[in-house]
């Protein structure tokens, strides 16, 4: 048990050098719970489009599935708040992780640089490295190795960084030392599900993506229900409101992450020069 607690700690030093801001380790058990609960929301057909919610459910209840022998799940965060937000408050809101490069690429580029020092340093490993990119349940895991608790707004919450923060998740096939569960705290608050222009958050920890912000201007494929099209405010590329009330993010501090710094002239657009852009202009302000 000494060893598999050395390990751990040898892992969670690796990963803050790598820049991660919270590492947590669970056992790579059956999520039975989480998948009762992900089968009755999508009953409710709160999934909207996204019907690749509906495939592999099997998988997400089951890490070795994924990776053969599966013992361990080892959860990264990356903290994205930034120092700067958009100036103009008229202009089209960009949500704030969509500010810099494509955060799948940066984070799992970090995964990989820890699973190669993982096998090369404390044990032969087999494992597989996700950023929202196969069925797996990524904040149920990060709840379990005690990085945070999902808060009302359906975020994991993380209670020394708040929600700003990507998720990175690794199986691998070697036992660890596994972390405690952190309590949930959001307490009576309701900050979150008041604030829903659309009033998305039907219940506690509960979301129809039918009403999210965050999924009409991002996942859907379809044109914005008439009912809503005048309650999305000013935003255009995803939603911070739940997030933006929220009080354990009064504790959220910059991140010192270089490859998610604002795009050149991206917090600096003002309204008329979002109106007056080409695709040119897009394809060029937005490249990678």
């Amino acid at each position: 048990m000494e060893n598999l607690s050395t390990q751990s700690s040898m892992i969670k030093a690796r990963a803050f050098k790598l820049g991660f801001d919270g590492c947590g380790i669970a056992r790579a058990d059956m999520l039975k719970d989480d998948v009762i609960y992900l089968n009755e929301w999508l009953s409710r057909r709160y999934h909207a489009g996204m019907a690749y919610m509906k495939k592999y459910t099997d998988v997400r209840a089951d890490p070795s599935k994924l990776v053969e022998g599966a013992c361990s799940v080892i959860s990264l965060l990356l903290n994205y708040y930034p120092d700067k937000t958009q100036i103009d408050p008229e202009a089209p809101v960009v949500a704030k992780y969509a500010y810099g490069r494509d955060y799948h690429k940066v984070v799992k580029n970090k995964l990989r640089r820890l699973l190669n020092y993982i096998d090369s340093e404390i044990a032969p490993v087999n494992g597989r490295v996700f950023v929202d990119s196969a069925p797996v349940l990524q904040k149920a895991w990060a709840a379990r190795a005690g990085l945070g608790w999902i808060g009302k707004n359906t975020c994991l919450i993380a209670p020394q960084m708040g929600s700003f923060c990507f998720i990175g998740t690794m199986i691998v096939n070697i036992p660890l030392h596994y972390d405690e569960v952190v309590t949930a705290s959001c307490g009576d608050c309701t900050l979150c599900m008041e604030a829903c222009p659309t009033q998305a958050i039907v219940a506690p920890r509960v979301l129809d993506a039918r009403l999210c912000i965050a999924y009409l201007t991002i996942e859907n494929q379809s044109g914005i229900p008439e009912e809503l099209a005048g309650k999305l405010q000013t935003q255009v590329f995803g939603c911070d409101i739940c997030q933006d009330v929220c009080p354990w993010n009064h504790r959220a501090v910059a991140h010192q992450e270089k490859d998610l710094e604002p795009l050149p002239g991206l917090l600096e657009m003002s309204r008329f020069d979002w109106h007056k852009m080409d695709e040119e202009q897009f394809n060029k302000m937005f490249k990678g």
